[in-house]
């Protein structure tokens, strides 16, 4: 099975590759398109801002390439952002697979801390990425701003309040948490991408 990385100006994208070596499975890191065409399976993860980094896509036509793509894709993080219509950072227009928009958390409480950091669980969680064992665990976020629950969440999860801590359109599925760093929760959830 080919497994590609989305390689662009984005952190964190060879923790993803770490993760998956640690499930016994080698991928490429890559923006080459044919490449990315031809994968079985392809993962769009990253850290970043979201305005620099869909210039950085709309220059090099990855965020057309991304769209057109009919194999499973799996967006994380800033990856999922990208895939909504518009995000508030930066008042960026993205991809448009989501029609939904990124908000910037207002803290609401003194406690509220914003970016969002940390261990929190997943709640109804829907199949496709995600198996009824995955409901009530913990996965890992670090993240400022979040998609509103809509009618594409796959899970949701509440930090000053309910968000969508996944998403899932046809072949496109995301994730706002970090799967490659949510310990065996994270590997079942990327298991189950891998086997879809």
């Amino acid at each position: 099975m080919d497994i590609a990385i989305v390689k662009y100006n984005a952190g964190n994208i060879y923790s993803v590759d770490y993760a998956l070596k640690r499930l016994g499975i080698d991928s490429i890191v890559t923006a080459d398109p044919e490449i990315l065409s031809k994968a079985d399976k392809v993962i769009f993860p990253g850290v970043g801002e979201a305005s620099t980094t869909m210039e950085y896509l709309q220059e090099y036509k990855l965020d057309k390439l991304i769209k057109d793509l009919k194999q499973p894709v799996l967006g994380i993080c800033l990856g999922m952002q990208l895939m909504c219509r518009y995000s508030e950072e930066g008042n960026t227009n993205c991809f448009n697979i989501f029609d939904t928009d990124v908000k910037l958390f207002i803290p609401q409480r003194h406690e509220d801390k914003v970016p969002h950091m940390g261990w929190n669980t997943l709640t109804n969680v829907k199949d496709g990425l995600f198996s009824q064992e995955l409901e009530n665990q913990f996965v890992y976020f670090v993240h400022s701003y979040y998609v509103p629950v809509n009618e594409f969440t796959a899970a949701t999860t509440d930090y000053i309040q309910p968000f969508s801590a996944a998403l899932q359109k046809d072949n496109f599925y995301a994730t706002q948490f970090h799967p490659e760093k949510s310990g065996s929760v994270g590997e079942k959830i990327l298991k189950n991408f891998l086997n879809l």
